[in-house]
């Protein structure tokens, strides 16, 4: 890969009233820049990432983004959407933007606005990144889908709630130390496997804790090519990104294999030259903790109907053999769609540079980056390195 991150900028996530997505693109878009050590007319071009779906009436964000950075005045900007991988979508835009040669500095832009719309309305936008023709009438909307895919998994490798319940515990343990997090607080391993009336089930077998929470919130990156980052004050480089998407209707494949995710950590590891093994940590998807069980075992840390062994057995806790959402990840940092791809590159970058603050790593090297949309449809796999 010939690019680098050479700035960011975040937005704390959770339920953020007085902001809109026009509001939150002016929260990071500059910050980001700043942050970079560029001058907003020194960017090529801007990728904006933003899901909508009905969140919001208003449409067409590439070019709102210009009421927060005029300077992009006549310069390509494209909004991006792929589902809840919709962030990473755009930083492939950027990256590919500089592959290229068309540019030497990009902006990528990645935010949603979820809160303000009903539950029940939330559900059915949510629904749309699945196969409405054959899952729309799953109760419980997307969770009812990764509650399917929960009880197939169930069926075929036995009961996983301790599992699923030491993921989420891990994920909001690790998230009480990210000043990003919508929920910074450690709900411990009993209350996450108990079924309350605080943890009710919301499509069986998943519990309110196995559920990644409604969000609003925005990041940004500054992307350059490696030639100027050299002389940047920071950099992180991409030394791998791949995609792979699969089909959509979850029955039209093994549902619980998650391939499309195998697909793409493979493409990515072996365009990095490196084995999982070599990784310093992990930030994966987990819009819930069925996801983040099958990760481990698409992205190669434990074989098929084995993945239980990694969160149980400690493999992924800040100090285990690969760490994992160390930032807490969507379970306890929020899942604002369109900002969920770039965030997630945001805090891969904050440890690489060591400036993660009380989230810090004491080995941050080398990052895996797995980010997805739909029930592993669209898969973008980065692997990020200190430069």
């Amino acid at each position: 890969m010939t690019a680098c991150i050479v700035g960011w900028a975040h937005t704390p996530f959770g339920k953020l009233e007085d902001l809109d997505i026009e509001s939150l693109f002016g929260r990071v878009a500059l910050a980001a820049i700043h942050d970079a050590g560029v001058e907003p007319a020194e960017v090529d071009a801007a990728f904006v990432g933003v899901f909508n779906g009905g969140f919001s009436k208003q449409d067409f964000f590439a070019s709102l983004l210009l009421q927060t950075v005029p300077e992009l005045r006549f310069k390509p900007t494209t909004r991006y959407e792929n589902a809840c991988a919709t962030g990473s979508a755009a930083i492939h835009g950027a990256l590919d933007f500089i592959a290229a040669k068309r540019g030497r500095i990009a902006l990528v832009v990645g935010a949603e606005k979820m809160t303000a719309t009903p539950g029940p309305q939330v559900g059915d936008i949510l629904l749309s990144a699945s196969h409405r023709r054959t899952e729309g009438e799953i109760p419980a909307g997307f969770a009812g889908v990764f509650g399917r895919i929960a009880e197939a998994y169930f069926q075929r490798h036995g009961d996983q709630s301790d599992a699923l319940a030491a993921i989420a515990a891990k994920n909001h343990r690790n998230g009480v130390a990210n000043p990003f997090a919508q929920m910074r607080k450690d709900l411990g391993f009993a209350f996450c496997r108990a079924e309350s009336e605080k943890n009710p089930y919301v499509a069986r077998p998943l519990k309110r804790t196995d559920c990644s929470l409604v969000s609003d919130g925005a990041a940004a990156l500054v992307i350059a090519d490696e030639e100027t980052a050299s002389a940047m004050a920071k950099r992180v480089r991409f030394r791998a990104a791949a995609q792979a998407t699969d089909m959509m209707p979850i029955a039209a494949r093994d549902i619980i294999r998650f391939e499309g995710a195998r697909a793409a950590w493979g493409r990515a590891l072996d365009q990095a030259g490196l084995a999982l093994s070599d990784l310093s940590f992990v930030e994966t998807h987990d819009c819930f903790t069925i996801a983040e069980l099958i990760e481990y075992e698409a992205m190669g840390l434990a074989p098929e109907g084995q993945g239980a062994r990694a969160a149980l057995e400690g493999w992924t806790a800040k100090d285990g053999r690969l760490p994992v959402n160390p930032s807490g990840g969507l379970k306890s940092k929020g899942h604002p769609i369109g900002a969920t791809g770039v965030s997630m590159h945001v805090m891969a970058a904050m440890q690489l540079t060591g400036q993660a603050g009380e989230m810090q790593l004491p080995k941050a090297d080398l990052a895996g980056v797995f980010n997805m949309g739909g029930a592993a449809v669209a898969n973008y796999c980065s692997v990020l390195e200190r430069a």
